[in-house]
């Protein structure tokens, strides 16, 4: 059944390790650091029961009713209403957050889909994948992925090294694989599992290796312990930090230490074609809401940028109009990308339907390659402001309120009180710690720039452009049979 947010709340007192700035926490839900963004995911379990956003949170089966993140996809339609969820979350929390479940359930999908290399390697791993996965639309857990490993030093192979850089299996028991290591996560803390997949290793031509892995870890399970980045929630006053004290996510270094994976949670274990197989196709469905939480956070880039230069009148002069126009541009190549995607999806080599792979491995590169210039021109429409305007405090206190009114007032629309406001949110967007860190995890959250750009290498099709140019050069079969060995 679909979960309340006191439900989640209470699943994460389970005596899970937790520490943050080097202090252990006792009680995540009420840590100044954890309480925001775990308020945030409360709010969206509480919005499936909401009766004014049910409908759009969930669907109905047999009398039930499930999450529409978690709802398997097998027409166009499944697609859109995941995507009115998302759009209705983020206008909902006044924010972006992305690792709340939706995203990363499409991992286990994409696993589900070599299920027929997996059966070649142990038919149970195929019956763990499926299991889990709708244990997960009946359970409701905030399921995360394990991301990347501290790796060590990339010159050297796993074994080669310290052993415990990459997550790796010690020993093998009756009850389950024993694993080491470490992994990164966003959220790893105050989640209740997650679906820890391997690395991009050194296997070299090894058919066998004990770091070629993927498994579902219990966060609470012992020997997990987490240790956390200092949060940006509480370093300053909400009135002039909105969004680094609302919808900040905490980032995780998640210790493994001697972890028993019981064997129904292990998905595929040592075979080296599995784990790279899973490394190549991983994020057939989950880059979808992944994207779409750029198109999110693309416009509370223009709406910031556009108030601010409604404000003062600037709107109507043609250079800002053309700074607003390339903002206009790359926000609606995202979100046809995204359309387009859906409209032209594909039949997955399990029956799923997934979003078309080349416009949609196409579409997180264009929206993340060009969001750094995007936050530059933002940054330059909203002004040299948001870089030195006071706090709210001073324009709070009676010494100084009388100097701010005066001088940030515009008009009769355009009071002090207001202009602070948007200056604070334009600051905190583009100009803050926690705008430097969002630019970063959009870079990485997805892997790297290199093995996005190899995702759209390896879907796109290339056959169309060789036989148009074929054709009007005029070039002989021969040649044919080369250029089409690509």
């Amino acid at each position: 059944m679909i979960r309340t947010g006191d439900e989640y709340r209470e699943s994460l007192n389970d005596g899970r390790q937790i520490w943050i700035n080097g202090e252990r926490v006792d009680d995540p839900c009420n840590h100044p650091q954890f309480k925001p963004v775990i308020d945030i995911r409360a709010r969206i379990y509480d919005m499936q029961h909401d009766p004014e956003t049910q409908g759009a949170m969930t669907y109905e089966e047999q009398g039930e009713r499930f999450a529409i993140g978690l709802r398997l996809p097998y027409e166009q339609q499944d697609w859109q209403d995941k995507r009115d969820a998302v759009d209705l979350v983020m206008n909902d929390i006044g924010g972006v957050v992305t690792r709340v479940g939706d995203e990363t359930i499409g991992e286990m999908w994409s696993l589900w889909d070599g299920k027929d290399i997996l059966n070649e390697i142990d038919p149970r791993f195929a019956t763990n994948i499926e299991r889990h996965i709708h244990q997960c639309i009946k359970d409701d857990p905030f399921h995360v992925s394990a991301n990347t490993d501290p790796k060590g030093d990339r010159s050297k192979a796993p074994q080669d090294q310290d052993p415990d850089m990459l997550v790796h299996v010690v020993r093998e028991t009756d009850a389950g694989i024993v694993i080491r290591g470490a992994k990164y996560e966003t959220a790893a803390a105050y989640s209740n599992q997650a679906f820890l997949k391997p690395t991009i290793a050194n296997w070299g031509n090894d058919k066998l290796s004990d770091y070629a892995l993927g498994c579902i870890v219990h966060m609470n399970a012992p020997g997990v312990k987490h240790i956390c980045r200092t949060g940006f929630a509480g370093r300053a006053p909400e009135a002039d930090y909105p969004l680094s004290n609302r919808v900040d996510e905490i980032d995780t270094l998640m210790i493994l230490d001697d972890v028993l994976v019981p064997w129904e949670d292990v998905l595929f274990y040592q075979h080296t074609r599995a784990a790279s197989f899973i490394r190549t196709t991983l994020h057939r469905y989950s880059a979808f809401p992944f994207v779409q939480r750029t198109l999110s956070y693309a416009d509370l880039i223009i709406g910031a940028a556009l108030w601010n230069v409604k404000q003062t009148g600037l709107d109507k002069q043609q250079a800002v109009q053309e700074k607003l126009s390339e903002l206009a541009i790359w926000r609606e190549g995202i979100n046809a990308f995204l359309t387009a995607s859906v409209a032209t999806a594909e039949k997955s080599p399990n029956g799923l339907l997934m979003p078309n792979q080349s416009l949609l491995m196409s579409s997180r590169v264009h929206a993340l390659t060009n969001l750094p210039h995007m936050m530059h021109l933002a940054r330059e429409l909203c002004g040299g402001q948001i870089c030195v305007t006071p706090d709210a405090a001073t324009f709070a206190a009676p010494d100084t309120k009388p100097w701010m009114d005066k001088f940030y007032s515009i008009n009769e629309e355009w009071v002090a009180d207001d202009r602070r406001k948007l200056l604070g949110l334009a600051r905190d967007l583009l100009n803050s710690d926690y705008a430097g860190h969002r630019l970063t995890f959009q870079l990485f959250a997805q892997s790297p720039p290199f093995a996005q750009l190899a995702a759209v290498y390896r879907n796109f099709d290339w056959q169309g452009p060789l036989e148009f140019s074929h054709k009007a050069a005029g070039l002989s079969d021969n040649v044919w049979g080369k250029g089409t060995r690509h």
